[in-house]
Parts: C-alpha cells; structure tokens; sequence
C-alpha cells in the first residue's frame, strides 16, 4: 500500500528503495523522515532523509541519533535511530508507506503518525546540510 497524500514535515515513514537503486544507494525498505513541504508543482512527489538502527562506522557530523517515542515497531525496533543526513531522496508517493503497529483491541490497524517534534526536525536538517556540504547554513535552522 502506498501513500496518498504528501505527509508533514517530520512524518516517518518507511521507503522501498527496491532494485532500481544500485549500493552504495539505498537498496532496502528501510524508515525514512519526510522534510519538504507539499510543493504543488510537484505532485505525488517527496523529499526524504534515510534513517538506519545501525550506527554509522564512524560517525560523521552528517549523523545523529535520535530516541522515538513511540520506538519503531519490528524490525527497527531499536529506541533510536540514526539520520543519515547524507542520503537524500525525493521520490514518489508510490515508494512510501505508512509504519504499521500490530492492530488495536478491535482489530482495527495501528500506524505511526506522530511528527518529530520541531527541535528533532532542526537536527534533521542540521544533518542534511552537513551532508550536502552546505554546513555552513546549519547557524541559520
């Protein structure tokens, strides 16, 4: 199932990033942080930063961790994440998808819709800058 709609600024979701994209690209679903606005010129299309359980080796000043509330559920289901401010993406709506939870007392499906709030969102840009080499722009979020 794919998304339908652009979702906020901070959304997680997860992208399949299927074999269409060839290593050292991203080359498997992983959760990925929405960070542009719906631009209207650009329907069914979204600007992503990858997100990864896994530390960086090393970790360069284009990452960061950070701890979700709710943590992901399986198979991220580490209490934080690490931005991978190097890797951005603006791809379409049909690749996204919402995160799914196990369902509710009635059966009813449970997805993770909670936005970063704004300071998690600023060290996401932070890293997004640092890996597009514009860290000099960082003083300014």
């Amino acid at each position: 199932m794919t998304i339908k709609y652009h979702p906020s600024k901070g959304t997680i979701l997860t992208c399949e990033f299927d074999y269409t994209f060839k290593s050292p690209e991203m080359v498997k679903r992983r959760p990925v942080i929405v960070i542009s606005p719906q631009i209207k010129s650009r329907p069914n299309l979204c600007t992503i930063v990858c997100c990864s359980t896994t530390a960086p080796d090393p970790v360069m000043p284009y990452h960061c961790q950070m701890t979700l509330t709710p943590p992901l559920p399986r198979p991220w289901t580490s209490p934080s994440v690490w931005i991978k401010g190097d890797m951005v993406y603006s791809v379409s709506f049909e690749r996204l998808d919402l995160i799914r939870f196990s369902k509710d007392q009635t059966g009813k499906r449970q997805y993770h819709l909670t936005p970063l709030s704004d300071e998690q969102l600023k060290q996401v840009y932070a890293c997004v800058l640092h890996g597009l080499g514009l860290s000099i722009l960082t003083k300014h979020i």
